[in-house]
């Protein structure tokens, strides 16, 4: 089915349930990519660095994207950052294949980004347009 045979309602949807399924999917990534890079793949030392220790801030937003909290999304948006920023420098101090690693948890985190601030704004116009309806649950 096309998107101009369905209801401005139902596309709504349709991208919140995108954005949500993104934004879920970039944060895990990134969690995973933490992991295998730090302990496995390109570690600072050999067998593995506390630095792996990272992914666990972001192990704490999960639960709320699995509950769909607009509250997680938005601090989410700015957490990110964080990882971004260290993405970048590593990007460009690190040697290979470290610095590989480094640029696609900048990916990663434009992905998150992205997803998160497109989710919240989805919703609130669904909740301007539909105000007695409940919040999509997708």
């Amino acid at each position: 089915m096309h998107d101009s045979t369905l209801a401005p309602q139902e596309i709504s949807l349709r991208h919140v349930t995108l954005t949500r399924f993104l934004a879920v999917s970039s944060l895990m990534g990134l969690i995973v990519l933490g992991l295998v890079w730090e302990l496995w793949l390109a570690p600072l030392r050999p067998g593995g660095t506390l630095l792996a220790l990272k992914v666990l801030p972001l192990c704490f937003p999960l639960t709320g994207l699995l509950k769909n909290r607009m509250y997680t999304y938005r601090w989410l948006s700015l957490l990110i950052w964080l990882y971004f920023t260290e993405g970048v420098v590593r990007a460009w101090g690190d040697a290979s294949p470290s610095n590989y690693f480094a640029f696609a948890e900048v990916v990663l985190c434009v992905v998150l980004f992205t997803s998160c601030a497109m989710h919240v704004r989805l919703r609130l116009k669904h909740a301007k347009a539909h105000p007695l309806t409940q919040e999509p649950s997708a």
